[in-house]
């Protein structure tokens, strides 16, 4: 199969989670033996035009100079160059600034599969105008697509009942964290299990401010630290806000995979605030790199979790969790958490999901194409 992946700002993973299940989707699927492109921006740090196999077309996104409607030129840019290509498949990976285009899609050759990823509409950062924006991007995403895939099955259930269309169900993946190496820790001068973290996009539906409340709260402080770009306003925000925290670290954007897996690994408690969307890729990466869990109380992180994590609503809640839970007695939850990504959200596992939603969805498309001949023949 010829196949495309849009809809990300590029491979490898510069930015978030959609970024990453490119980078190693692509990379799984070449090996798989089909031929496999990834729509980059054109001021992506990576500039082959190969990465590991995959194909990348660079195409321009002016982002950087005039902010979001940026991402609609870019989309656009990567729509118009796809029409010109013969994808079997074009799996588009969100639909905030691309489905707009979505009467553009060379429907007619390629079969186009959209991951609808989470409640985008329902995100806090954006004001009233713009969450009825996406919503009705949301709707175009359906529209416009043949097929569609939902990354937690509360959003599976949500798109049934309020779009009546089926979604297929495939979860992020994460590879197990097996080689820990405490070095990394002298790098940013933390001791292994004496200091706590999040790892977060600086946005409000993140929940960083009622953490790092919490985290104020504490008499005697161990280290926190925040990964994250907070090169934009809301990031600004967050470090003037917590200047007087000493022991509060804000390291920026960290994107070496292997620093984070130790860093999370080596973590007393690792902290999840996301609260919009399905399943998220960092909530997996941090099971997987074996850290202990403090997530936001909400339908999304439960159904990962389920009893396997703390869960908190407010700053007290983070108090308490800071106070009364160490790693060092958290070993079931650990391992069962472990167990969960071995056999349900591995890379290997969601790589082989796709690749068989792909074959269905292809074969579902000739059959059609037969349908339509022998009805132009009988007539």
């Amino acid at each position: 199969m010829n196949i495309a992946i849009i809809g990300t700002r590029g491979i490898p993973n510069h930015y978030g989670g959609f970024e990453q299940l490119a980078e190693y989707l692509s990379e799984g699927l070449v090996k798989s033996g089909h031929h496999v492109t990834v729509y980059n921006s054109h001021n992506h740090p990576y500039q082959e035009k190969k990465w590991k196999g995959v194909d990348i077309i660079h195409c321009y996104d002016p982002e950087h100079k005039i902010g979001t409607a940026g991402q609609f030129i870019y989309d656009l840019n990567c729509i118009i160059n796809a029409r010109r290509q013969n994808f079997d498949i074009i799996l588009q990976l969100g639909y905030t600034s691309s489905t707009i285009w979505g009467w553009l899609m060379p429907r007619q050759k390629s079969i186009v599969t959209t991951n609808m990823d989470g409640l985008e509409w329902k995100r806090s950062k954006y004001s009233r105008y713009v969450q009825r924006f996406l919503l009705y991007a949301e709707k175009l995403g359906v529209r416009y697509s043949d097929h569609l895939i939902a990354d937690s099955l509360g959003i599976q259930t949500y798109l049934r009942e309020k779009y009546q269309k089926e979604a297929t169900y495939i979860p992020y993946g994460a590879n197990i964290f097996e080689h820990p190496d405490e070095i990394i820790l002298k790098k940013y001068q933390l001791r292994q299990f004496q200091y706590n973290m999040l790892i977060a996009r600086m946005e409000p539906e993140n929940n960083i401010e009622t953490i790092l409340d919490g985290a104020m709260l504490q008499p005697t402080p161990a280290p926190f630290i925040v990964i994250g770009n907070v090169d934009t306003k809301y990031g600004k925000y967050l470090k003037e806000k917590y200047a007087a925290g000493e022991h509060i670290r804000f390291l920026g954007g960290i994107y070496d995979l292997e620093e984070l897996n130790n860093l999370r690994y080596y973590s007393n408690l690792y902290f999840h605030g996301h609260s919009v969307g399905g399943t998220n890729p960092s909530l997996l990466e941090a099971m997987a790199s074996q850290a202990v869990i403090c997530a936001h109380d909400n339908i999304f992180n439960r159904s990962v979790l389920e009893n396997n994590g703390f869960y908190f609503s407010d700053a007290t809640d983070i108090l308490r969790l800071l106070s009364s839970v160490s790693r060092e007695k958290e070993h079931k939850k650990i391992t069962e958490n472990k167990l969960k990504i071995i056999h349900q959200y591995s890379c290997e596992g969601i790589i082989e999901q796709y690749l068989k939603h792909f074959g269905e969805i292809t074969e579902e498309k000739k059959e059609e194409k037969k349908v339509v001949k022998v009805f132009q023949y009988s007539r």
